[in-house]
């Protein structure tokens, strides 16, 4: 069994909201597709300096919350308050990909489902950092909204 890396100790990682055990979190709000679900996760814990991300899953993450029904809206923003409450997450990410089956489109499609769904979140009033990501054909993922710029 291989021990779980953390992130180093940069100014920010020290800044982190840490939880009652010493936690840094954040959230994820992805899509079910597995080939996104490493990629995501990383660019988080590098980008933000946090050690575990928690991730809330739906087909077509972003759609839904664009666009989606609104129980399974609620759903989602319970789990992600649940996040940001009991774990402390201070950043909550949405993230789009290509070649996603729960939401079938293009790029410019799926960065305008990312743009209504940080607006969704952010209507959400957790008081947390909400981030787009767009995960392109070579599976890396890419900020592409950030309320904190």
């Amino acid at each position: 069994m291989s021990a779980v890396s953390h992130p180093a100790q940069t100014p920010s990682a020290r800044n982190a909201v840490k939880n009652a055990a010493g936690d840094t979190f954040a959230t994820a709000i992805n899509c079910i597709d597995g080939r996104v679900q490493i990629c995501v996760i990383e660019k988080i814990r590098s980008r933000f300096a946090v050690q575990y991300v928690d991730v809330i899953t739906e087909p077509g993450a972003d759609g839904i919350l664009a666009f989606g029904p609104p129980e399974v809206i609620e759903a989602i923003r319970r789990k992600a308050a649940l996040s940001v409450e009991r774990h402390r997450s201070r950043v909550v990410a949405i993230a789009a990909h290509h070649d996603c089956l729960g939401n079938p489109g293009s790029k410019a499609e799926h960065l305008e489902c990312l743009k209504r769904a940080v607006e969704r979140i952010v209507g959400w009033n957790l008081k947390v950092r909400v981030v787009g990501l767009w995960v392109n054909e070579r599976w890396c993922a890419e900020i592409v909204s950030d309320t904190e710029q």
